[in-house]
């Protein structure tokens, strides 16, 4: 059994649980940087890859450039709040990965909101029958 069918069958159960499933070690942020897709805007830079799961996956990544850790914080929950109301108007599969840039500090959440679906939109990860 190789790692990806565990991983698998335990996504599957997830699928119904409303907790965001995120990116967690060094190798799967490595596997998104080194074979993912990369678009950038102002804010934000956008790195994405297929993961052959039937969700997508989150990693957020924020520089001690950018600011000191309640900075950093805000920034990510910003971020992730994007995503979270967006989820179902991206298309499954895919691992994403969205670096803050040092311009997206003291931004509010519409203007990173706008930065985020500007990069899914150059992915084309939007689903056709979105509203967006």
């Amino acid at each position: 059994m190789t790692y990806f069918s565990i991983i698998k069958g335990f996504y599957n159960n997830y699928n119904n649980m409303k907790q965001l499933i995120s990116l967690k070690n060094s190798l799967e942020f490595g596997n998104v940087y080194k074979h993912g897709k990369s678009y950038a805007n102002k804010y934000l830079v956008m790195y994405i890859v297929d993961n052959d799961l039937e969700i997508n996956r989150l990693g957020i990544s924020v520089s001690k450039k950018v600011g000191n850790s309640v900075v950093r914080h805000r920034i990510t929950r910003l971020i992730r709040e994007a995503f979270r109301l967006h989820i179902n108007d991206l298309s499954k599969g895919h691992d994403i990965v969205i670096v803050a840039r040092v311009n997206s500090k003291g931004h509010n959440y519409w203007d990173i909101e706008s930065a985020f679906l500007h990069l899914a939109k150059l992915h084309y990860i939007i689903n056709e029958n979105s509203s967006l």
